[in-house]
Protein backbone atom coordinates (compact mmCIF):
# COMPACT_ATOMS: atom_id res chain seq x y z
CA UNK A 1 0.00 0.00 0.00
CA UNK A 2 1.04 3.28 -0.78
CA UNK A 3 1.17 6.94 1.71
CA UNK A 4 1.69 10.02 -0.34
CA UNK A 5 2.55 13.05 1.47
CA UNK A 6 4.77 16.02 1.13
CA UNK A 7 6.95 18.40 3.33
CA UNK A 8 4.83 21.56 1.66
CA UNK A 9 2.08 20.68 3.19
CA UNK A 10 3.18 21.07 6.69
CA UNK A 11 4.14 25.10 5.31
CA UNK A 12 0.91 25.63 5.28
CA UNK A 13 0.15 27.48 8.35
CA UNK A 14 -2.94 29.79 9.38
CA UNK A 15 -1.44 31.30 11.91
CA UNK A 16 -1.48 30.56 16.03
CA UNK A 17 -4.97 29.16 17.03
CA UNK A 18 -5.96 27.78 13.97
CA UNK A 19 -7.86 24.49 14.35
CA UNK A 20 -6.10 23.38 10.90
CA UNK A 21 -2.40 23.94 11.87
CA UNK A 22 0.68 21.99 10.88
CA UNK A 23 0.88 19.72 13.54
CA UNK A 24 -1.99 17.51 12.66
CA UNK A 25 -0.02 16.20 10.05
CA UNK A 26 2.82 15.80 12.08
CA UNK A 27 0.93 14.00 14.48
CA UNK A 28 -1.09 11.40 11.16
CA UNK A 29 2.89 11.00 10.08
CA UNK A 30 3.75 10.31 13.41
CA UNK A 31 1.03 7.59 13.73
CA UNK A 32 1.92 5.94 10.87
CA UNK A 33 6.18 5.62 11.61
CA UNK A 34 4.78 3.01 13.98
CA UNK A 35 6.09 -0.92 13.07
CA UNK A 36 2.55 -1.81 12.24
CA UNK A 37 2.72 0.49 9.36
CA UNK A 38 6.04 -0.54 8.70
CA UNK A 39 4.78 -2.23 4.69
CA UNK A 40 3.67 0.91 3.92
CA UNK A 41 5.51 2.45 0.70
CA UNK A 42 6.16 6.46 0.86
CA UNK A 43 6.09 8.22 -1.95
CA UNK A 44 6.30 12.02 -2.10
CA UNK A 45 3.18 13.61 -3.66
CA UNK A 46 4.15 16.07 -6.93
CA UNK A 47 2.32 19.13 -7.63
CA UNK A 48 -0.95 19.15 -9.36
CA UNK A 49 -1.09 20.78 -12.93
CA UNK A 50 -3.27 23.36 -13.88
CA UNK A 51 -5.01 21.01 -16.01
CA UNK A 52 -5.85 18.64 -13.64
CA UNK A 53 -7.11 21.69 -11.18
CA UNK A 54 -9.42 22.97 -13.99
CA UNK A 55 -11.46 19.99 -14.28
CA UNK A 56 -13.21 20.84 -11.28
CA UNK A 57 -12.53 24.87 -10.33
CA UNK A 58 -12.62 27.90 -12.54
CA UNK A 59 -9.72 29.34 -14.20
CA UNK A 60 -10.27 32.43 -11.59
CA UNK A 61 -10.53 30.16 -8.64
CA UNK A 62 -6.91 29.03 -9.27
CA UNK A 63 -5.23 31.99 -10.46
CA UNK A 64 -6.69 33.50 -7.20
CA UNK A 65 -5.35 30.55 -4.86
CA UNK A 66 -1.98 31.04 -6.44
CA UNK A 67 -1.26 34.43 -6.56
CA UNK A 68 -2.47 34.91 -2.58
CA UNK A 69 0.04 33.88 -1.12
CA UNK A 70 1.69 36.49 1.28
CA UNK A 71 5.08 37.61 2.21
CA UNK A 72 6.95 35.30 4.70
CA UNK A 73 5.43 35.53 7.87
CA UNK A 74 1.96 36.84 6.99
CA UNK A 75 -1.72 36.11 6.62
CA UNK A 76 -4.06 36.51 3.78
CA UNK A 77 -7.68 35.76 4.49
CA UNK A 78 -9.86 34.18 2.24
CA UNK A 79 -12.88 33.98 4.10
CA UNK A 80 -13.12 34.25 8.23
CA UNK A 81 -12.06 30.60 8.46
CA UNK A 82 -9.85 29.76 5.77
CA UNK A 83 -6.31 31.29 5.46
CA UNK A 84 -3.66 31.42 3.55
CA UNK A 85 0.25 32.06 4.51
CA UNK A 86 3.45 31.96 2.33
CA UNK A 87 3.33 28.08 1.75
CA UNK A 88 -0.19 27.79 1.43
CA UNK A 89 -0.21 27.75 -2.17
CA UNK A 90 2.35 24.92 -2.80
CA UNK A 91 1.11 22.94 0.13
CA UNK A 92 -2.71 22.97 -1.93
CA UNK A 93 -0.93 22.38 -5.24
CA UNK A 94 0.88 19.09 -3.63
CA UNK A 95 -2.21 18.04 -1.53
CA UNK A 96 -4.36 17.85 -5.42
CA UNK A 97 -1.98 16.18 -6.41
CA UNK A 98 -1.16 13.65 -3.87
CA UNK A 99 -4.86 12.33 -4.92
CA UNK A 100 -4.37 12.37 -8.83
CA UNK A 101 -0.92 10.26 -8.63
CA UNK A 102 -2.60 7.84 -5.92
CA UNK A 103 -5.26 6.96 -8.57
CA UNK A 104 -2.96 6.54 -11.29
CA UNK A 105 -1.34 4.14 -8.69
CA UNK A 106 -4.34 2.22 -8.38
CA UNK A 107 -5.58 2.27 -11.59
CA UNK A 108 -2.06 1.44 -13.33
CA UNK A 109 -2.13 -1.89 -10.92
CA UNK A 110 1.07 -0.18 -8.49
CA UNK A 111 -0.90 -0.51 -5.25
CA UNK A 112 -4.52 -1.32 -4.53
CA UNK A 113 -5.00 1.02 -1.72
CA UNK A 114 -3.68 4.86 -1.02
CA UNK A 115 -3.88 7.07 1.85
CA UNK A 116 -2.88 10.56 0.98
CA UNK A 117 -1.13 12.20 4.27
CA UNK A 118 -2.37 15.90 3.06
CA UNK A 119 -3.59 19.22 4.07
CA UNK A 120 -5.26 21.48 3.16
CA UNK A 121 -8.06 19.37 3.48
CA UNK A 122 -10.09 20.11 0.43
CA UNK A 123 -14.17 18.50 0.26
CA UNK A 124 -15.60 22.05 1.25
CA UNK A 125 -13.72 24.29 -2.01
CA UNK A 126 -16.31 25.15 -4.46
CA UNK A 127 -15.69 25.33 -8.24
CA UNK A 128 -14.83 29.05 -7.57
CA UNK A 129 -14.61 29.48 -3.92
CA UNK A 130 -11.94 28.49 -0.74
CA UNK A 131 -14.00 27.95 2.10
CA UNK A 132 -14.19 26.15 5.31
CA UNK A 133 -9.92 25.44 5.30
CA UNK A 134 -9.81 23.90 1.90
CA UNK A 135 -8.33 26.00 -1.11
CA UNK A 136 -8.49 23.03 -3.30
CA UNK A 137 -10.84 20.22 -3.95
CA UNK A 138 -8.41 17.39 -3.70
CA UNK A 139 -10.70 14.26 -4.01
CA UNK A 140 -12.80 15.99 -6.47
CA UNK A 141 -9.55 16.97 -8.58
CA UNK A 142 -8.94 13.15 -8.31
CA UNK A 143 -12.54 11.64 -9.37
CA UNK A 144 -12.15 14.31 -12.59
CA UNK A 145 -8.92 12.70 -13.35
CA UNK A 146 -9.86 8.87 -13.41
CA UNK A 147 -13.22 10.42 -15.42
CA UNK A 148 -11.36 12.45 -18.17
CA UNK A 149 -7.73 10.59 -18.02
CA UNK A 150 -8.51 7.09 -17.22
CA UNK A 151 -11.82 6.69 -19.09
CA UNK A 152 -13.82 5.36 -15.73
CA UNK A 153 -17.49 5.64 -16.03
CA UNK A 154 -18.55 5.01 -12.30
CA UNK A 155 -16.53 6.82 -9.35
CA UNK A 156 -17.84 5.94 -5.99
CA UNK A 157 -16.85 9.23 -3.06
CA UNK A 158 -17.49 7.50 0.33
CA UNK A 159 -17.46 10.99 2.41
CA UNK A 160 -17.25 10.27 6.58
CA UNK A 161 -16.35 13.43 7.68
CA UNK A 162 -18.53 15.10 10.05
CA UNK A 163 -18.70 17.91 7.85
CA UNK A 164 -20.88 18.00 4.77
CA UNK A 165 -18.79 17.91 1.88
CA UNK A 166 -20.87 20.40 0.13
CA UNK A 167 -17.99 21.43 -2.71
CA UNK A 168 -17.45 18.09 -3.66
CA UNK A 169 -21.51 17.57 -3.64
CA UNK A 170 -21.60 20.81 -5.98
CA UNK A 171 -19.21 20.53 -8.04
CA UNK A 172 -20.60 16.65 -9.38
CA UNK A 173 -24.32 17.11 -8.18
CA UNK A 174 -24.90 17.17 -12.42
CA UNK A 175 -22.32 14.04 -12.99
CA UNK A 176 -23.78 10.69 -13.25
CA UNK A 177 -20.48 9.00 -13.80
CA UNK A 178 -19.99 10.09 -9.91
CA UNK A 179 -21.64 9.10 -7.18
CA UNK A 180 -21.63 11.45 -3.55
CA UNK A 181 -21.83 9.32 -0.74
CA UNK A 182 -22.23 10.90 2.78
CA UNK A 183 -22.66 10.63 6.37
CA UNK A 184 -22.12 14.37 8.69
CA UNK A 185 -23.47 15.99 11.38
CA UNK A 186 -26.91 17.83 10.75
CA UNK A 187 -26.98 21.60 12.02
CA UNK A 188 -23.72 22.07 11.31
CA UNK A 189 -20.89 23.97 9.09
CA UNK A 190 -21.50 24.19 6.23
CA UNK A 191 -25.19 23.92 7.52
CA UNK A 192 -25.91 21.88 3.70
CA UNK A 193 -26.20 18.03 3.21
CA UNK A 194 -30.14 17.88 3.19
CA UNK A 195 -31.29 14.56 2.99
CA UNK A 196 -33.50 16.02 0.13
CA UNK A 197 -30.19 17.23 -2.09
CA UNK A 198 -30.03 14.15 -4.70
CA UNK A 199 -28.49 15.82 -7.84
CA UNK A 200 -29.86 13.93 -10.45
CA UNK A 201 -29.71 10.72 -8.38
CA UNK A 202 -26.18 10.97 -7.45
CA UNK A 203 -26.25 11.93 -4.07
CA UNK A 204 -27.19 10.39 -1.23
CA UNK A 205 -26.57 12.34 2.10
CA UNK A 206 -27.07 10.69 5.49
CA UNK A 207 -27.52 13.06 8.82
CA UNK A 208 -26.47 12.48 12.30
CA UNK A 209 -27.71 14.03 15.08
CA UNK A 210 -25.78 15.76 17.74
CA UNK A 211 -24.66 12.75 20.33
CA UNK A 212 -24.96 9.92 17.77
CA UNK A 213 -22.67 7.60 18.30
CA UNK A 214 -21.64 3.99 17.11
CA UNK A 215 -24.79 2.37 16.58
CA UNK A 216 -26.35 5.61 14.96
CA UNK A 217 -23.18 6.44 12.49
CA UNK A 218 -22.84 2.27 11.56
CA UNK A 219 -27.01 1.91 10.78
CA UNK A 220 -26.79 4.40 8.63
CA UNK A 221 -24.01 2.98 6.65
CA UNK A 222 -25.13 -0.33 6.57
CA UNK A 223 -28.73 0.40 5.74
CA UNK A 224 -28.43 3.65 3.86
CA UNK A 225 -25.03 4.87 1.80
CA UNK A 226 -23.22 1.27 1.50
CA UNK A 227 -26.32 -0.34 -0.14
CA UNK A 228 -26.53 2.84 -2.47
CA UNK A 229 -22.77 2.16 -3.15
CA UNK A 230 -22.92 -1.21 -3.72
CA UNK A 231 -25.61 -0.93 -6.54
CA UNK A 232 -23.70 1.81 -8.08
CA UNK A 233 -21.06 -0.98 -8.72
CA UNK A 234 -18.05 1.79 -8.85
CA UNK A 235 -15.22 0.80 -10.99
CA UNK A 236 -12.93 2.94 -8.23
CA UNK A 237 -13.49 3.89 -4.55
CA UNK A 238 -12.38 7.44 -3.56
CA UNK A 239 -12.84 8.30 0.13
CA UNK A 240 -12.75 11.75 2.02
CA UNK A 241 -11.60 10.74 5.41
CA UNK A 242 -12.56 13.00 8.05
CA UNK A 243 -11.71 12.14 11.49
CA UNK A 244 -13.80 15.02 13.39
CA UNK A 245 -16.81 12.50 14.01
CA UNK A 246 -14.11 11.29 17.16
CA UNK A 247 -15.79 11.63 20.36
CA UNK A 248 -12.79 13.92 21.43
CA UNK A 249 -12.52 16.32 18.61
CA UNK A 250 -13.60 19.69 19.48
CA UNK A 251 -15.48 20.85 16.58
CA UNK A 252 -18.62 18.69 16.40
CA UNK A 253 -21.00 16.90 18.43
CA UNK A 254 -21.12 12.69 17.00
CA UNK A 255 -19.39 10.54 19.79
CA UNK A 256 -17.55 7.97 17.58
CA UNK A 257 -14.05 6.27 18.36
CA UNK A 258 -11.47 4.70 16.62
CA UNK A 259 -12.74 1.47 16.05
CA UNK A 260 -15.62 2.84 13.81
CA UNK A 261 -13.34 4.74 11.85
CA UNK A 262 -11.92 0.80 11.11
CA UNK A 263 -15.09 -0.20 10.56
CA UNK A 264 -16.13 1.70 8.05
CA UNK A 265 -12.82 1.60 6.19
CA UNK A 266 -13.38 -2.04 6.48
CA UNK A 267 -16.32 -2.25 5.07
CA UNK A 268 -15.26 0.51 2.33
CA UNK A 269 -12.20 -2.29 1.46
CA UNK A 270 -15.18 -4.78 0.81
CA UNK A 271 -16.54 -2.53 -1.90
CA UNK A 272 -13.59 -1.80 -3.65
CA UNK A 273 -12.60 -5.48 -3.70
CA UNK A 274 -16.36 -6.31 -4.99
CA UNK A 275 -17.12 -3.83 -7.46
CA UNK A 276 -13.46 -2.26 -8.14
CA UNK A 277 -10.63 -4.68 -7.80
CA UNK A 278 -9.97 -3.47 -4.99
CA UNK A 279 -8.82 -0.16 -6.06
CA UNK A 280 -9.03 2.47 -3.34
CA UNK A 281 -8.01 6.12 -2.84
CA UNK A 282 -8.47 7.75 0.51
CA UNK A 283 -7.35 11.50 1.22
CA UNK A 284 -7.40 13.23 4.54
CA UNK A 285 -9.51 15.75 5.53
CA UNK A 286 -10.54 17.02 8.91
CA UNK A 287 -9.95 16.00 12.36
CA UNK A 288 -9.15 18.56 15.28
CA UNK A 289 -7.68 16.86 18.40
CA UNK A 290 -4.66 15.34 17.56
CA UNK A 291 -4.60 12.32 19.99
CA UNK A 292 -8.03 11.34 18.37
CA UNK A 293 -6.90 12.47 14.65
CA UNK A 294 -3.67 10.43 14.92
CA UNK A 295 -5.23 7.39 17.11
CA UNK A 296 -7.87 7.34 13.93
CA UNK A 297 -5.71 8.00 11.26
CA UNK A 298 -3.71 4.69 12.57
CA UNK A 299 -7.11 2.56 12.04
CA UNK A 300 -8.21 3.69 9.30
CA UNK A 301 -4.56 3.09 7.31
CA UNK A 302 -4.28 -0.21 9.31
CA UNK A 303 -7.47 -1.18 7.54
CA UNK A 304 -6.00 -0.24 4.00
CA UNK A 305 -3.27 -2.14 4.62
CA UNK A 306 -4.99 -5.50 6.67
Amino acid sequence: MRLYTHPACLQHDPGPGHAERPARLNAVLQALDHDRHAALDRIDAPAATREQLLRVHSLAHVDHILASSPPEGGHYLLDEDTVMSAGSAEAALHAAGAAVAAVDAVLSGATQHAFCAVRPPGHHATRDQAMGFCLFNNIAVAAAHAIAVHGLKRVAIADFDVHHGNGTQAIFEREPRVLFASSHQSSLYPHSGQEDERGVGNIINGMLSPGAGSHEFRELWDSILLPRLHAFKPQLVLVSAGFDAHRSDPLADVRLGQEDFAWITGRLVALARQHAGGRLVSTLEGGYDLAALAASASAHVGGLVD
